[in-house]
């Protein structure tokens, strides 16, 4: 078995088919695991350019989380952010979002730490068999954007290449702010509503726990759109965005710029996961809404299945 993808659907996915008994390597274009549970440091301290939070109303899921926190690798962060809008500042609640002191990618480092994972391996073709980059394996589960998916898969593999290309995805960019200091209002995170360019802004020093003067954005997908060739040139943008919502008056030291040309699903997926008779399986939070919580459920469910199809084949 081939899992692409060290994400946490992907994680989860492999997690199964190891619990299984299913040999499987796990293959991550990237220098590390996390996917969109991305961290950076910067000056040694991290920051989440991903995810802003996770939330947990599967008791399945709920269990993962406790074991977290039991290893001191999340914390309850708030249920209240405040919303910024037209009619001015206001508080909501809702469920609560947890954070992780280290970074939300600790949390599938974490999960990944006993699986087999390869960093650093870009995969390049997906065909009949399944074959990916020349090597056969029982199945393939690609662990990631359909979008992204479907530029792998051989037109010859219909029903993946169909669910893979009917995703519809939005982009966004996020931005990393350090200031000299904490001159916002008090606030964890908040909604920013009808605005050109801010969708979200959440006091990193407070999901930290650190009290550090930063501040991490994510911006419109409208905003994103017209940004994805050269991100870091939005940075004055948003700084000034920032700055005018939250009536700073002074600029920032440090402003990083990341861009997510697939950074949330808008048109779903079927199902929990997808998986055809050409072995070929796909997850993520595309299967579901777009949570952390989503992708980790379609992950585990197409493992199960995965492993359940291996097992009766071997009889």
């Amino acid at each position: 078995m081939i899992v692409v993808g060290a994400g946490i659907a992907g994680v989860a996915c492999a997690t199964e088919l190891v619990r299984a008994g299913v040999p499987v390597g796990v293959w991550e274009r990237g220098r590390v695991a996390g996917g969109r549970m991305a961290s950076r440091r910067f000056d040694g301290r991290p920051a989440d350019t991903g995810a802003a939070y996770l939330t947990a109303d599967d008791p399945d899921f709920a269990e993962v989380v406790a074991r977290w926190r039991a290893a001191g690798l999340v914390r309850e962060w708030t249920d209240t952010f405040v919303a910024y809008g037209p009619d001015g500042r206001r508080e909501v609640t809702g469920p609560m979002r947890w954070s992780a002191p280290r970074g939300l990618r600790s949390l599938v480092e974490e999960l990944a730490r006993d699986l087999p994972v390869t960093v650093d391996r870009l995969v390049m073709t997906v065909e009949p068999g399944p074959v990916v980059d020349g090597r056969g394996c029982a199945a393939v589960a690609l662990c990631m954007p359909g979008p992204q998916a479907a530029l792998l898969l051989d037109p010859a593999l219909a029903e993946a290449t169909r669910a893979a290309q009917e995703q519809r995805w939005a982009p966004t960019l996020s931005a990393v702010l350090r200031f000299p200091n904490r001159r916002w209002p008090d606030f964890r995170g908040a909604f920013v509503n009808d605005h050109p360019l801010l969708a979200l802004v959440c006091d990193d020093g407070d999901r930290r726990g650190d009290g550090a003067p930063v501040l991490v954005a994510h911006t419109t997908p409208e905003f994103a759109a017209g940004h994805l060739a050269q991100p870091t040139a939005a940075g004055p943008a948003v700084e000034e965005a920032i700055r005018d919502l939250l009536g700073l008056p002074e600029p920032a030291e440090l402003v990083h710029v990341h861009r997510w040309t697939y950074a949330r699903p808008t048109v779903a997926g079927d199902g929990a996961y997808h998986l055809d008779d050409d072995g070929i399986g796909l997850a993520g939070d595309a299967f579901g809404r777009p949570r952390v919580q989503s992708a980790w459920r379609s992950g585990r469910d197409l493992g199960r299945a995965l492993a359940e199809r291996v097992l009766a084949v071997r009889g």
